[in-house]
């Protein structure tokens, strides 16, 4: 059972989670935009935070399945959410200072499992719906990937016959509208797992009956992701932005909308889904249209690693954090 302090404790973590989020993915919704000149540094995070509050209001979809199908609510303890917590937490810091855009909800479902996995073992996960979450993570960057070729692909022969000049010009114009969108998007999905978190904590102090995310979970967890927002993760959004491959506005474009329409739609089915992954993946897809050998694939690789081993480093970092928290409680 949760002491009120056990509760406090596990909503400051998890809005510190939200507020890293937020400031270590604004480059999903405004690396392109600034690295084309679109919209200069500090109106674009303006804009990115606008939009992820907004976003973060708009649904609770994804925080149900994060809080129900990983492991029952009523029997999550204080220890498990705080080192769950910590070791997302260390590895979105990690993460940040080398410049590597992984992915915060890969490192809040490894913090989970390794903390459920510390806490009760391995067989009191519900790896069905563990399963199904994971799929999510795997297969929306492959959807941002094949879309952002796709539409770019599209894009080159609906104006093959315009002047590169004029159409650079439109499309930094219409960049701004992408980038709102992909903000919103962002907010929509990335900010409810923090409302899960509290929501569970909530849940098995015995403060809810059933798993609902209150209104004012809702707006904390907005505030706080807004907030990081604002704050910009400028070390990613030049690895986003910038190393790559040289990003124009038409390609800006096509990324922030394929990535924002796949992530918004995953958060409308209620899959937390790495808005990080599919907006680098778009890119890359974008890219590969573009001009294949263009792309500095070894640039794309550090990224993909990073894919990969997030779950299970912040996994063993929520393990270590446990036991430790064992000793010291």
């Amino acid at each position: 059972m949760f002491s009120i302090t056990m509760v406090m404790l596990v909503i400051f973590l998890a809005l510190i989670f939200d507020f890293i989020n937020g400031f270590h993915d604004t480059a999903n919704a405004v690396a392109t935009a600034v690295s084309t000149k679109a919209i200069k540094p500090y109106q674009a995070i303006a804009i990115a935070a606008f939009f992820n509050f907004a976003g973060a209001l708009s649904g609770t979809a994804v925080a149900s399945t994060i809080g129900k199908n990983i492991i029952a609510p009523d029997l999550i303890n204080p220890l498990i959410l705080i080192a769950a917590l910590i070791g997302a937490i260390f590895w979105n810091i990690f993460t940040w200072y080398f410049g590597i855009p992984s992915s915060s909800s890969h490192a809040l479902i490894g913090g989970l499992i390794g903390a459920i996995i510390a806490g009760f073992g391995i067989n009191c996960i519900k790896w069905y719906g563990l399963g199904m979450i994971i799929a999510g993570l795997i297969i929306s960057p492959l959807a941002g990937f094949i879309a952002g070729d796709l539409v770019m692909i599209l894009l080159f022969l609906a104006f093959k016959n315009n002047s590169p000049v004029k159409i650079n010009n439109n499309f930094r114009k219409l960049q701004v509208i992408s980038s709102c969108m992909a903000s919103f998007a962002h907010g929509s999905n990335d900010a409810q797992k923090s409302m899960a978190v509290i929501t569970m904590a909530l849940v098995s102090a015995g403060l809810l009956t059933v798993f609902q995310v209150p209104i004012w979970v809702k707006i904390i967890c907005a505030f706080a992701i807004a907030c990081g927002t604002a704050v910009g993760g400028w070390k990613i959004i030049k690895t986003m932005g910038q190393k790559l491959y040289n990003i124009e506005p038409i390609n800006g474009f096509a990324a922030d909308l394929t990535s924002s329409i796949v992530v918004y739609s995953a958060s409308l089915l209620g899959f937390p889904v790495s808005t990080t992954h599919v907006i680098s993946s778009s890119i890359m897809g974008v890219g590969a249209a573009k001009r294949f050998k263009g792309m500095r694939w070894s640039v794309a690789n550090k990224i993909i690693i990073a894919w990969f081993i997030t779950i299970p480093a912040s996994a063993l970092a929520a393990i270590g954090t446990y036991d430790i928290l064992l000793v010291i409680t």
